[in-house]
């Protein structure tokens, strides 16, 4: 009779058990983005007598940063984040007030801290690293009796950094707080009568934050924020401004068609006609200058390729701390990607929510890998002591 061996596992070897495909996913998508910062700022560049690469050149800086981000915090045992989590979460939290009273304000929102040499630090992205990591770690210590007083300290734990964030006049960033937190709300064992509450309560709240100015003459939304949804539910009012990049962004990417003008052809793209392309609205130059088939689907294929390792993480955490820190993860990069690319084609309003990895900006991008650095970590531990 032949029997079966146990398999061998080298728990001291956590290397071994990495799910390649995620950081090579992630990785390539940055590249692809480095590609499209230079055809979409080249032009106007050179143009001004600027050099045509420097925007590639510093994406292609923050990638190698976040790439570093991405290893260490693949390194570092998941389960002492956990130990630490509080203290990552408190430090974040004063750094969240501090941009308030000294940060740089950039198109109406204060998010940024202006360091020498041109550089800028946004503390909300990564925020969102420390609200995933808190949150996990509360909600997995009580998950087997998730009541109503736990539910309510995980709100609390989420929505103290997301006021901060939201008086920092950055809706979208703020919205991305409350996909992490409705993920692993769900995941953790929420019921869904109090989630179904949880939005109810949350669409009241916001109309009544776009509605406090006209009642009170208090202003809590910024003036470009309310144009951006007025844009949004109206789409042929106002043309001439708050709707001016919907309408550019629809001919970026109805122009490419499906096999695009030609890569550094775009001519929405080369005429500096799409504001913020090189950030809110990278998609576009994917899309008017590689169409459908070499452009808009292959990224779409590798965004769905970085879901499902995501999920698969999750699925095979040896810990409910390191599946809902894969959820909170996952849950991010979804709102993140269909809230972009949505917003591209109208059917989402304009938030200013960067597309993970390929939207120019060193934060974003590094606050990306490192989320990216955390599932590595919990699925290459699954068979750890």
């Amino acid at each position: 009779m032949i029997t079966s061996l146990p398999v061998r596992r080298d728990l001291r070897s956590p290397v071994r058990y990495v799910d390649w495909l995620l950081p090579l996913t992630a990785i390539a998508i940055s590249i692809f983005g480095i590609f499209m910062n230079y055809s979409a700022t080249w032009r106007l560049q050179q143009f001004n007598g600027d050099d045509p690469y420097t925007f590639a050149r510093r994406q292609a800086v923050f990638v190698v940063f976040g790439i570093a981000a991405m290893i260490a915090t693949s390194l570092i045992d998941y389960r002492v984040l956990r130990e630490f989590a509080p203290q990552i979460y408190l430090i974040t939290l004063a750094v969240l007030v501090a941009v308030l009273f000294v940060g740089k304000e950039v198109n109406g929102a204060k998010a940024w801290f202006q360091l020498p040499g041109g550089i800028q630090i946004q503390p909300s992205e990564f925020g969102k690293v420390a609200a995933i990591t808190a949150l996990a770690a509360f909600a997995a210590s009580h998950s087997s009796d998730f009541r109503l007083d736990k539910l309510l300290n995980s709100l609390l734990i989420v929505g103290v950094p997301m006021s901060l964030v939201f008086l920092q006049n950055d809706l979208g960033t703020m919205l991305v707080y409350v996909a992490i937190m409705m993920g692993i709300l769900f995941v953790a064992g929420t019921r869904i009568r109090h989630i179904v509450v949880m939005t109810l309560l949350g669409i009241i709240a916001a109309t009544v934050l776009f509605q406090f100015d006209d009642v009170t003459g208090i202003e809590l939304i910024g003036a470009a924020q309310e144009q951006r949804l007025t844009a949004f539910l109206d789409q042929e009012s106002d043309l001439d401004v708050a709707n001016y990049n919907l309408q550019q962004s629809q001919i970026a990417i109805g122009s490419g068609g499906l096999t695009g003008r030609g890569y550094l052809n775009g001519i929405q793209t080369n005429l500096d006609l799409v504001p913020a392309q090189e950030t809110d609205f990278i998609f576009t130059a994917a899309g008017e200058e590689l169409g459908f088939l070499f452009g808009a689907l292959p990224l779409l294929g590798a965004y769905l390729l970085l879901v499902w390792r995501i999920l698969r993480a999750a699925q095979l955490s040896r810990d409910m701390f390191g599946t809902l820190v894969c959820t909170g993860v996952l849950s991010m990069l979804l709102f993140q990607i269909f809230q972009n690319l949505g917003m591209t084609m109208g059917i989402m309003p304009i938030t200013g929510i960067p597309l993970p990895f390929m939207s120019h900006g060193g934060s974003s991008v590094i606050a990306a890998f490192v989320t990216i650095g955390l599932v590595i970590n919990v699925r290459s531990r699954r068979y750890a002591e």
